[in-house]
């Protein structure tokens, strides 16, 4: 008997966990961009903004690799950022070849939402579900993503990166293309 859960002859698109974890990342990124918009923000962009704001990403190469962007999506993105008055980019002093980015008083105001209004957006969209549950979901998603090709994500979810109450919201769940 195999243990494989899906029958290459009968699946079909509806039935398929691809399917749902794409409707799902679909109707999550459609209703963070709804509430985003007063910021000037877009669920894209999010990750660059907290990354940033935390320290955890200085430069274009940082923040493409930690949000496994190529480098000219991620450009163009900072474009977006820089014209909207949210980051700015310098010159490293000690290396003239490096770009610093860093947020603008705009970017570090909008950052600073940022928690509060992706709490609301899980909120409203996990409405109906108990903590059991999500804690649930958040482990069963994370046995998924460690399957990856390369255990990708297995680090970022550990039994201290479930989400809770108390926790604040930053890049382990805003990652994304």
């Amino acid at each position: 008997m195999s243990d494989d859960l899906y029958d290459p002859d009968a699946i079909q698109l509806e039935s398929s966990l691809g399917y749902y974890l794409t409707k799902a990342r679909n109707v999550l990124m459609d209703r963070m961009d709804r509430a985003l918009a007063p910021l000037d923000l877009t669920s894209q962009q999010i990750g660059v903004v907290l990354l940033l704001a935390n320290g955890r990403a200085r430069t274009s190469q940082e923040l493409s690799r930690a949000l496994a962007y190529d480098s000219g999506s991620m450009t163009r993105m900072l474009d977006r950022l820089e014209k909207k008055g949210l980051i700015v980019r310098s010159r490293s002093a000690d290396d003239r070849r490096v770009v610093c980015l860093a947020l603008t008083e705009l970017g570090l105001a909008a950052s600073k939402k940022l928690p509060r209004l992706g709490a609301a957006v899980l909120n409203e969209q996990l409405r109906g579900f108990s903590a059991d549950e999500l804690a649930t979901l958040t482990s069963l998603l994370g046995r998924f993503i460690a399957n990856g090709p390369d255990g990708a994500g297995l680090s970022c979810l550990s039994d201290e990166a479930a989400p809770s109450k108390t926790q604040p919201l930053d890049d382990r769940y805003t990652t994304g293309n």
